[in-house]
């Protein structure tokens, strides 16, 4: 079983995308059973809250449907229980590292450095601009969200 956590500020935008956009590609290819999907934000303003409506709407035009989740605070024991603590940009990572133990240091790395066309960049965050922004956030999080998937399917074959 592999465990993937998706980390941004909130948990109601970039990272509830990821998983619902993540959850979607690993269903399709009937991995369902071996890779674990949740979400975390490394501020408490949105815990148990609902994803962003702006995020749901440009999630459902593409046929991802984010309704269920709920926003939570990343924790400690997060680091433990994940195998991939992916952060949307360097700020989110920054805040991961500082309260990572040591030995989980080499889980946390930026989402888009499984990105075909954004490796080295971060995953911008949408919420103070308008539905383009959610737009760019889905291409981003579907091409990352292939690279997850196919580095995943490379490392269970190689186990097998």
């Amino acid at each position: 079983m592999y465990k993937v956590i998706f980390v941004c500020l909130g948990n109601i935008c970039r990272s509830p995308t990821a998983e619902g956009v993540f959850r979607a590609q690993v269903e399709r290819a009937g991995l369902s059973g071996q890779i674990e999907i949740d979400s975390a934000g490394t501020a408490s303003w949105h815990i148990g809250k609902s994803p962003d409506t702006r995020a749901q709407a440009a999630a459902a035009a593409r046929g991802y449907d984010l309704s269920s989740l709920r926003g939570r605070q990343v924790a400690v024991v997060d680091f433990s229980r994940f195998d991939f603590v992916l952060a949307m940009d360097e700020d989110n990572q920054a805040n991961l590292l500082a309260i990572c133990p040591s030995e989980h240091r080499h889980k946390v790395r930026l989402f888009l450095s499984f990105s075909e066309q954004w490796t080295g960049q971060a995953v911008p965050d949408p919420y103070y601009g308008g539905a383009e922004g959610f737009d760019q956030v889905l291409d981003m999080v579907e091409d990352a969200s292939r690279g997850l998937l196919n580095t995943i399917r490379a490392e269970i074959s190689r186990k097998a």
